[in-house]
């Protein structure tokens, strides 16, 4: 359960503060609602207290967490998906939407090295830069640093 004030992220939206919970009659039942406020573009989101799980609302991650996702940035022994550029697209934007930490920074990574082998198409540009926003807003305050720390740590593990 979260409380009034806490920080969640929503899959694909990124991070949300719990702007207050509250009640509403659907079908003439009383359901528990949380209202999100997305911290990127102030968008507010409801969602049943009883859907968290299936929706992929989560806690921000912990120390150890952002460790698993350094070392899942710094891994270069991986196949990169040769498929035409539409095909990747769909298939990354699944990883995204998934909302795991781990699976953004695959993509993250992916696209990364993709890159150097070839010209990366507009969405996939797109989405590289999505998916390291998602992951330096979120260890930014996992870690309770600056955003531009993150991303020059990030930046560090890409450049060796």
């Amino acid at each position: 359960m979260f409380k009034v004030g806490d920080s969640a992220v929503y899959p694909a939206h990124g991070l949300a503060v719990i702007k207050r919970i509250e009640e509403k009659d659907v079908g003439g039942k009383k359901k528990k609602f949380y209202v999100l406020q997305v911290v990127d573009n102030q968008m507010t989101i409801m969602v049943p207290t009883d859907n968290v799980g299936s929706v992929g609302l989560r806690e921000i991650i912990s120390n150890q967490d952002v460790t698993t996702v350094y070392d899942i940035l710094r891994e270069r022994n991986v196949k990169i998906d040769q498929t035409t550029w539409n095909r990747r697209y769909r298939e990354y934007m699944e990883k995204i939407k998934t909302g795991s930490i781990f699976e953004i920074a695959e993509v993250l990574r992916n696209l990364f090295l993709l890159r150097h082998s070839k010209d990366l198409s507009f969405g996939e540009r797109k989405m590289l830069d999505q998916a390291k926003h998602l992951l330096v807003k979120e260890i930014s305050l996992a870690k309770k640093a600056k955003e531009e720390v993150i991303e020059q740590e990030i930046q560090t593990i890409f450049a060796s």
